[in-house]
């Protein structure tokens, strides 16, 4: 057997432990063959097209899901935490200063709020500040066919917020492999970001975890998907019933 010689032992040894430091000092993969795509389900190697098509799909086939961030849309910027499911969701929303929560249950919305929101004026007694008052921290039943209803629905349905959402717009590209509160992800633009940016994970489902919307027009982060909620319509001694038209919309 032929001795192999002790400098190159030497130098493979050394040249090993650099290798060693790099990786772990600065994250650099220079020195490996691995995969980057080892452990992960894939969806980094597909086109940005593909990225997009099964990202939809599996928002669109999961139970349930959290967003929470901002949505600019009419010239309004709405602030949102939601949990939805298929037969409705439940949260809260700012716009414009006013905070209330929504509620819903099949095809029953409520709202509720506090008096101030009812007021908005600010005037104090009289019958307007009296009624306010009567529904300061009430569940108010929103009538369907009350514009209100079409306004503050869509915040609670899974698959129309998503399918409006979630779609990014020009020429798709993808932009590196990042993490995402620990999760590896795949980001994929439209018009380098013009058009939207959106992280999807590379582990497990390839679920959208974070969407930067084209035009200044919002950033959402998406959580807890496939994981159920109780959704049960609120007390009788809760709830106020207006009838066919809200007393404000």
């Amino acid at each position: 057997m032929t001795a192999i010689p002790q400098g190159r032992i030497r130098r493979a040894t050394l040249t090993s432990a650099l290798c060693a430091l790099v990786v772990s000092g600065a994250g650099l993969t220079g020195c490996s063959s691995e995969d980057p795509d080892a452990g992960t389900n894939g969806v980094g190697k597909l086109s940005p097209e593909k990225i997009q098509a099964k990202t939809l799909a599996a928002a669109e086939s999961a139970a349930a899901v959290r967003l929470s961030g901002t949505v600019v849309t009419s010239g309004r910027t709405y602030k949102l935490d939601m949990r939805l499911k298929g037969d409705g969701g439940t949260g809260s929303v700012t716009a414009e200063g006013a905070a209330f929560e929504l509620l819903r249950v099949g095809d029953q919305l409520y709202l509720k709020a506090d008096s101030a929101f009812w007021n908005p004026e600010g005037g104090k007694g009289g019958g307007d500040a009296a009624a306010a008052d009567k529904l300061d921290g009430k569940y108010v039943k929103v009538p369907e066919g009350d514009p209100s209803y079409k306004r503050f629905s869509g915040f609670t349905d899974k698959d129309v917020l998503l399918d409006s959402l979630l779609t990014l717009h020009g020429t798709l590209e993808t932009d590196g492999r990042h993490q995402r509160a620990g999760v590896r992800t795949i980001r994929i633009t439209g018009d380098q970001g013009s058009g939207g940016t959106l992280d999807v994970s590379l582990e497990g489902k390839p679920y959208p975890l974070r969407l930067v919307r084209g035009g200044d027009a919002g950033t959402l982060t998406f959580s807890a998907w496939g994981k159920d909620f109780p959704l049960t319509e609120p007390d009788k001694s809760e709830t106020v019933d207006y009838g066919p038209q809200l007393p404000t919309s």
